[in-house]
């Protein structure tokens, strides 16, 4: 999210004054040391992509009717068979418990205690037993990426499913990582290259470094796979994405997994198509942040041509550039039955832990249960195309 100007959150501020997502990322940018932050932050390359998903709801006005009771509102949506608090999904974000300490359970427990959907990152530091435990209460999906070694993969898809996760969520739009130059220009690597700048970096922020330390980083879910130590594993894992995945691999996903399955990465109504052919239940619209190819599209606008070419065979979630209520209502406008957010919580995570994380999903309700009462419709299910009308592009600030 780019800021211009003096930002309206003054220095000594903290989380209950946070008036927006845009005042957690400022509370988690003065938290965070630089290459951290930047990574959270960053997108590929020019990171045209990553200020388009934001920019890209721009394109469209709400147009709101008048004269509507809506003394009575509910923002509540069915979503792969469970009703779900908000139109919202946690995405999945690796490395969340580097971050903050323990990171991935705290963000769980917010999501489940504000009654929607966490999706636990193959690279997670918490293990997927670790999260299902600390996290009970909460609807857990669980994020697979494409791995060379299948039987590792599968491996994981049987944990997720004896711990108890509801969702898979496959990513396909990670064959290899995407160039973020903001991670070469800070020399961001795991763990963390002893720079002179880093280490004078990590000595400005710390209330972070200390939290390292007491609860240094691993991957849990690679512990067992016959590789020992951190950087061990992290350049395991580094060399691990598979770029001859394809449909037939996904087939066999599909197969394996008893229960709902979401394709996370889809930005093409022919994708989408196939993806609903071999039994998805729901597609997430995604360019995985802008974090891998930049120049593509916002997802949400290829929303209208994947909702035309999948109908009503799948269920949509928009991921990427959500940052306001009026977000979300467009979104739903568009096809979407709820959207998901990663930077957001991610923000309020580090900026207040568990807290923090409830505050971005709460000023995200009050933002879109104002504009609900505003745009005059009082269930999500009442907002239509014929609420929107094309806008002229312009830039978020």
């Amino acid at each position: 999210m780019r800021e211009t100007g003096a930002t309206a959150l003054s220095y000594g501020a903290g989380l209950a004054d946070a008036a927006s997502i845009r005042d957690l990322r400022t509370l988690s940018q003065r938290r965070l040391p630089k290459a951290v932050f930047d990574y959270i932050d960053g997108g590929a390359e020019d990171e045209t992509a990553l200020r388009d998903n934001e920019d890209g709801f721009l394109g469209w006005h709400l147009v709101h009717r008048i004269a509507v009771n809506v003394a009575e509102r509910s923002a509540k949506v069915e979503l792969l068979g469970r009703e779900q608090a908000l139109p919202l999904v946690f995405s999945p974000t690796g490395l969340t418990g580097f971050y903050h300490p323990n990171g991935e359970i705290l963000a769980a427990r917010a999501a489940g205690r504000m009654g929607i959907p966490y999706t636990l990152s193959t690279m997670s530091v918490a293990s997927i037993e670790e999260v299902a435990k600390g996290a009970p209460e909460t609807d857990l999906w669980f994020q697979l990426y494409g791995l060379r070694d299948r039987d590792w993969m599968h491996g994981l898809v049987h944990r997720a499913q004896e711990a108890g996760y509801r969702v898979l969520c496959v990513t396909l739009d990670l064959p290899v990582s995407g160039r973020r130059e903001r991670d070469v220009h800070n020399r961001f690597t795991m763990p963390l290259r002893p720079s002179l700048a880093n280490v004078l970096d990590l000595a400005l922020h710390p209330s972070w470094s200390l939290g390292v330390l007491r609860s240094p980083p691993r991957f849990g879910n690679f512990e067992d796979a016959g590789t020992t130590g951190f950087t061990n594993i992290a350049q395991r894992i580094a060399g691990s994405f598979d770029a001859s995945l394809h449909w037939g691999d996904v087939q066999k996903l599909r197969d394996l997994w008893r229960g709902p399955m979401v394709i996370k990465g889809v930005m093409h109504p022919e994708d989408a198509a196939k993806a609903v052919e071999i039994g998805c239940e729901a597609l997430m619209v995604s360019n995985h942040g802008g974090r891998q190819l930049d120049h593509s599209p916002a997802p949400v606008t290829m929303l209208p041509e994947i909702a035309r070419a999948v109908g009503r065979r799948a269920q949509l979630i928009v991921d990427g550039g959500v940052r306001r209520g009026t977000d979300i209502l467009k979104a739903v406008g568009l096809g979407a039955t709820a959207c998901s957010i990663g930077r957001p919580f991610l923000w309020g995570l580090t900026a207040g832990g568990q807290e923090g994380a409830e505050k971005a999903i709460a000023l995200l309700r009050h933002e879109l249960d104002v504009a609900m009462i505003l745009l005059g419709v009082a269930r999500l299910s009442a907002v239509t195309p014929d609420h929107l009308r094309p806008a002229q592009r312009r830039t978020r600030t």
